[in-house]
């Protein structure tokens, strides 16, 4: 697989006399891809139903003649003023019931139907026009699902959406009241058409209607997707892609993934540090200019997954942000190593956001790898570097880590209704868990929830997996690795009850959680291998050997045989000293790596990445700040 670059480029911003020569230097800038089109639905069609093409007909022949490769968006996220005037009801509304007004982006229900078909529209003249187009090598679906909080949607279409969907579900209105325990506080309904929307509610909803309806709204998603992509396929043989976002986890993505060739994602290190890491303050200061060391990483290897080994970065930030708390400039060197960790871990394509800065609206003080007036800016030197360097290194070739880590969107859902103590998440779980095995040296697969084969791994991790089917269980049992669970594996049934046997009830494993509780930040129970539980525990019975305590002598670990349940959510050294024996029994050469220092092993190769402001020496080597050092591996 070749490693190639790209660019975001939007030709409706600029003058037409500007496009060749923008193809020009993108095209000696080592570039392949440019995507465009994603955000020009209004200048696409100014008025319903008058259509201007031509201009995207001359941008893309332009672009495509000075050698580029063209990724088509369609402009689903942006619906202009008009679409609001024809379907007034088309806004999503946020949990207080309040419209989300034009005068942004993704300003839209996925329930509303009058809407989905202007989509399924616009889509249809788009791949019919350009579906064979030898210029346009690929597609992307709309732009950033859920990004601002725009997945779930409490609007009249939305309700009635729902009501259908239940009644697929559950078929009958007393089997959706069995299944969500109606009885409690009479919450039974006699009809599909009674069931509201779980907000306003005077106290906390029902648990499972929240769920029933963060399911529907991740279907809704998922859906919409598959509208467009099956138009798009009807046309064109060229792949299409979507760009998903960083910590984004209220829909889906393996299912939208299954609708699509490529994965995506829009990788913004420096700004997912301030409002999605969940860092604390000495650690966003350490890093405020290079990003966390393991947050690209994770996502690099979730979206590996969702695309089924076909993955880009479709949007690289290549200097400031302008929409975090902070925006510093990266140090120099980091857009050259956030490139070559995205290929170290197996994109196809790095592509940087933006082309040129844009002198207006709301991302005017966003960096591009130009300035507003077309001058290089910071980033454009790192580009080149990575351009010659890419030209000169071997192909990437897919290797399979040695650890695997289940990834369920369903039980982040399940977290998020029920998370039982501030500030826990199911994402957060398992970024812990993924952040400590980096720092022991791990490479690592990120699984769906419907993997079935374990072959080939050594350690295989399922923290937090609320709801485990009788097949996942099945499958995880029959492995030949050794499988850590919990906490909270196997502890609510599909309609968020409380199971009979208790959890995690699997078959061979011998435990059994008697009760639980959530801690207070300072209040952690210390771990006799050190570190300590904090923000939640569990307290396991059963006749599973204990290998690991905490200090007022209740289990920890549990083991019985190459199964393995862990009762608590634990601190950077509490995992080590958990996961350090499991990755020595599995024959796993387990490092202690230094500050930002991490690693990647590819077939063929063994990237080493300093994320660190000031130089390293680890094992003889000299890592300068912020710097890539690639090695031929000797195993």
């Amino acid at each position: 697989m070749k490693r190639t670059l790209g660019t975001c480029y939007y030709p409706e911003h600029w003058s037409t006399e500007l496009w060749a020569k923008d193809a020009e230097r993108m095209v000696e800038a080592g570039l392949t891809w440019v995507r465009i089109g994603e955000f020009a639905w209004s200048r696409l069609e100014p008025t319903p139903g008058d259509l201007h093409l031509e201009w995207l007909d001359q941008a893309i022949e332009v672009l495509g003649q000075a050698g580029l490769k063209v990724v088509l968006g369609t402009p689903t996220a942006t619906p202009p003023r008009w679409m609001i005037d024809k379907y007034p009801d088309m806004l999503a509304h946020d949990a207080e019931g309040r419209a989300r007004k034009f005068g942004s982006r993704r300003h839209y229900c996925f329930s509303h139907a009058g809407y989905r078909r202007e989509c399924a529209r616009i889509v249809e003249i788009l791949a019919r026009r350009y579906g064979k187009n030898p210029h346009v090598a690929a597609w992307q679906t709309d732009n950033e699902y859920g990004c601002h909080d725009t997945t779930i949607s409490y609007s009249e279409a939305a309700r009635r959406a729902f009501q259908e969907w239940c009644q697929a579900r559950y078929g009958d209105i007393a089997a959706l009241n069995a299944a969500w325990g109606n009885i409690f506080w009479s919450m039974d309904y006699n009809d599909f058409a009674q069931i509201e929307l779980p907000n306003l509610t005077v106290t906390e909803p029902n648990p499972a209607h929240v769920l029933a309806f963060r399911r529907f709204s991740s279907d809704q998603v998922v859906s919409f997707n598959r509208l467009q992509a099956e138009i798009i396929r009807a046309h064109s043989a060229a792949p299409t892609a979507h760009n998903y976002m960083g910590r984004i986890t209220d829909f889906d993505h393996f299912k939208v993934g299954d609708d699509l060739e490529i994965a995506s994602w829009d990788s913004y290190p420096m700004g997912f540090l301030e409002d999605r890491v969940g860092a604390e303050p000495a650690h966003q200061k350490a890093y405020a200019r290079q990003g966390d060391p393991d947050f690209q990483a994770l996502h690099h290897d979730l979206y590996r997954a969702v695309g089924r080994g076909r993955w880009w970065v479709m949007e690289q930030q290549p200097g400031p942000v302008n929409w975090a708390p902070y925006n510093p400039a990266p140090l120099p060197g980091m857009v050259r190593l956030w490139s070559w960790e995205a290929f170290a871990h197996g994109a196809e394509a790095v592509c940087y956001f933006r082309w040129r800065q844009a002198p207006m609206a709301q991302e005017q003080l966003h960096a591009g790898l130009l300035r507003p007036d077309s001058v290089d800016a910071q980033a454009m030197d790192e580009v080149r570097a990575v351009r010659d360097e890419i030209a000169q290194a071997p192909d990437v070739a897919p290797h399979q880590a040695r650890v695997a880590l289940i990834f369920d969107y369903d039980a982040d859902a399940a977290w998020a209704v029920q998370p039982h103590g501030a500030g826990l998440s199911y994402f957060g779980l398992v970024f812990d868990v993924y952040k400590a095995l980096r720092a022991m040296g791990q490479s690592i697969d990120i699984l769906r929830p419907e993997t079935r084969d374990f072959s080939g791994y050594d350690l295989i991790h399922a923290p937090g997996l609320m709801h485990m089917d009788a097949a996942l269980k099945a499958a995880l049992i029959a492995a030949q690795g050794h499988v850590v669970f919990g906490p909270r594996s196997g502890a609510r049934d599909a309609d968020m009850t409380i199971p009979v046997p208790l959890p995690p009830a699997i078959a061979g494993l011998d435990v059994t959680v008697d009760r639980l509780e959530s801690l207070r930040p300072d209040s952690p129970i210390a771990l006799e291998g050190g570190g300590a539980f904090t923000g939640y525990r569990e307290l396991l019975q059963g006749g599973a050997d204990v290998v690991l305590r905490t200090a007022d002598g209740e289990p920890a670990v549990m083991r019985s045989g190459q199964l393995s349940y862990v009762a608590g959510w634990a601190d950077v050294a509490g995992w080590r000293a958990i996961l350090t024996p499991l990755c020595q029994e599995a024959g796993l050469t387990v490092l202690d790596l230094p500050g930002g220092l991490r690693l990647r092993d590819t077939a063929s190769e063994r990237f080493w990445f300093n994320y660190g402001a000031a130089p390293i020496n680890y094992e003889g080597r000299q890592f300068a700040p912020a710097s890539v050092l690639r090695e031929t591996r000797k195993d």
